[in-house]
């Protein structure tokens, strides 16, 4: 009997003492798992409303604890080792805290802001008048090919939605040094034009939704919604005739030679009347032998131009890069405003302590070139192309350019 009774006790106390073990070991592995991770003033405040327990909560839950912010020892972008010696260790440099401010953001900017996405979201939501390819899917019906635009920072909460041609560099530059990425004599850049140019496109470095498959697998859809909930969301717009002259310009008046094989020649003889264009941009050019934008037009309304391949990039629609149907941007900005957005929305990650958006004075496509380089454009072809980039006019707050199309 008297063993009977001091095994029970001993069971007991067993118990007791493993319930105890359990809570403070979870509450160590908690701990420890946000300590290794960004500072906590670093993170977006989490969503505090309460949610009924179900297995996707337990699920959601899970992926965001476990995998947000983790880092792939597989996929290590390239490091800028030209100023590297044999024997530099690898230092690291620790990150200046967020800065908060004494003064507020000013009333009439945060009111730009509010207007510009209540804009968009009452134009995709609650407007039948503006129809457009994708325009009702849901964010899961999303191939995983169209999420290579968006570009995410773990350290700071951030995903950026790059648009070509609308100071793309200049942000890639930015959130290169935000997630410190690339390394110079073993520390992170910390100056964005700082940054070797032929390494801000370079895809490795950023960490894009498209790649979330490969890390994360099964979980990478579920966790790209918890990224999307959680962390600041922005990108940059430009009017959409303005954006196209400015690809123009970059990709076809200056000898581009991968441009030149892949677009241009196919332009010069399809719509420039050159049945045998010289086959490199080295003996076209010479010769003045190139597209007219004219001509370049001429190819985006072509029908058969997207049946052989998506636009390009360059000149890709914004609303077919950036989603913003399906993704609730927090911050959107435009480059005709673009110093004093960049500051605002610096100031809203809290990091304008830690970069500067670069000045540049660089000569920019103007919009009141518009009308000259689309005289050159018959009246038909211009109200076809407006029809073709019309969802990012009024998307994005830009009004119809009635003096070239009337």
């Amino acid at each position: 009997m008297g063993k009977s009774r001091l095994f029970r006790i001993s069971l007991v106390l067993g118990s007791v003492f493993m319930i105890l073990f359990i809570i403070l070991y979870w509450d160590d592995v908690g701990t420890s798992h946000f300590s290794q991770q960004t500072p906590l003033l670093q993170r977006p405040i989490p969503d505090q409303s309460p949610r009924p327990p179900s297995f996707l909560n337990d699920i959601e839950a899970f992926v965001n604890q476990f995998l947000e912010g983790t880092n792939d020892p597989t996929e290590t972008g390239p490091q800028d080792t030209a100023n590297q010696s044999e024997h530099t260790e690898a230092r690291y440099i620790p990150r200046r805290e967020w800065k908060v401010h004494l003064t507020p953001i000013a009333p009439e900017k945060r009111l730009r802001q509010e207007r510009r996405r209540q804009h968009l979201h009452d134009l995709c939501h609650h407007s039948d008048d503006l129809v457009f390819p994708g325009k009702k899917r849901s964010f899961d019906e999303i191939p995983n090919r169209e999420l290579d635009h968006l570009i995410v920072d773990d350290r700071h909460g951030v995903i950026y939605c790059y648009v070509p041609k609308v100071a793309c560099s200049n942000w890639k530059r930015i959130m290169i040094v935000l997630s410190e990425s690339l390394l110079q004599d073993g520390a992170p850049y910390r100056e964005p034009l700082a940054v070797p140019q032929e390494m801000v496109h370079n895809s490795s470095l950023h960490f894009t939704f498209n790649k979330f498959w490969k890390r994360y697998g099964k979980f990478s859809r579920n966790l790209m919604k918890v990224k999307l909930q959680k962390y600041t969301k922005f990108l940059f717009v430009r009017d959409p005739f303005v954006r196209l002259i400015s690809a123009y310009r970059n990709k076809f008046e200056l000898p581009n030679e991968d441009f030149y094989r892949r677009f241009a020649l196919l332009m010069l003889r399809h719509y420039g009347n050159h049945s045998e264009p010289p086959a490199s941009v080295g003996d076209a050019f010479p010769a003045g032998i190139r597209p007219s934008f004219s001509e370049f037009v001429e190819y985006l309304l072509d029908p058969q131009t997207e049946s052989d391949a998506p636009f390009n990039e360059h000149w890709r629609q914004v609303y077919r890069l950036c989603h913003p149907c399906q993704i609730k941007y927090d911050f959107v900005g435009q480059l005709e405003t673009v110093e004093e957005d960049a500051e605002q929305l610096l100031r809203v990650l809290k990091v304008d302590n830690v970069v500067d958006f670069p000045s540049s004075n660089r000569n920019h496509t103007a919009s009141s070139w518009r009308e000259d380089w689309f005289s050159r454009v018959p009246l038909e072809a211009r109200r076809k192309l407006y029809t073709l980039y019309e969802p990012d006019f009024r998307l994005f707050g830009y009004p119809r350019p009635d003096t070239l199309l009337d």
